[in-house]
């Protein structure tokens, strides 16, 4: 960013009016999006998915803990490694109280591949409350594209196949975990309780959830992602390994 331009009170207004109109378009365009995005059809989960909680193993079912709506993001945690993704991580501080979540029939949980012998000490560094489950042994992941695996079917990513993110230089979903976001609704039908697929996002489409990010949007410094380095958030850390916190 160079110098800023300074001006007059009355100059400022008529620019700030100006950017208030463009605002209230892309609102009203958003608001309209989420319209269309709850008219989506839905899918019936047919997998009988097995994860592992703290209290041991679980259903699909059981993670909405009785509520009507689940959103589940997929935390990237492969089982080979020690620590959970910086940038998944960077989201889950980003999260508010559950309270008003379940005030509205809506559970919120994360699922990662790692084993929960991983993910308790990780969850516990972090100070999260956020319930977090295990899909390690179960497919749960690979249907999701939440994890990458060709030799295992799994070659698709945001609703895309791989071969198009190799042609656009694009490693990083070719293979392994990758991070988004899925929406499922419990239904009572005539063979009982169903789960449904509503929405799933991947890529930027979580990016509305990065509090921090909208924050920093609204300042003249911006996100401060300049160059290629940092817009791949290389500059991120878990929260608790900053070298300049106070």
């Amino acid at each position: 960013m160079g110098s800023p331009r300074v001006v007059s009170r009355e100059e400022w207004v008529i620019a700030r009016r100006e950017l208030l109109t463009k605002e209230k378009e892309a609102t009203r365009a958003r608001d309209a999006l989420s319209a269309e995005r709850r008219e989506l059809p839905m899918v019936k989960v047919e997998k009988d998915y097995v994860f592992d909680g703290p209290d041991g193993p679980v259903s699909l079912l059981d993670l909405f803990e009785q509520r009507r709506q689940l959103i589940v993001y997929h935390f990237m945690f492969d089982p080979s490694w020690d620590a959970g993704c910086r940038s998944c991580s960077y989201l889950v501080d980003n999260i508010g109280h559950l309270s008003h979540l379940h005030a509205r029939d809506t559970s919120l949980v994360l699922v990662s591949r790692a084993p929960k012998e991983k993910i308790a000490p990780f969850q516990e560094r972090m100070g999260w409350s956020v319930p977090w489950y295990s899909s390690f042994g179960n497919d749960f992941n690979y249907d999701f594209q939440a994890t990458v695996d060709a030799s295992l079917g799994s070659a698709e990513y945001n609703f895309q196949d791989i071969s198009a993110f190799e042609a656009a230089g694009m490693p990083q979903h070719l293979a392994g975990e990758q991070h988004g976001l899925s929406v499922f609704l419990r239904d009572d039908d005539s063979d009982g309780e169903s789960v449904l697929h509503s929405y799933s996002t991947y890529q930027r489409g979580p990016d509305l959830l990065l509090g921090t990010y909208n924050y920093l949007d609204l300042t003249p410094l911006g996100r401060q992602e300049n160059n290629k380095e940092e817009f791949t958030m290389a500059w991120l850390r878990h929260h608790d390994s900053y070298s300049n916190q106070a």
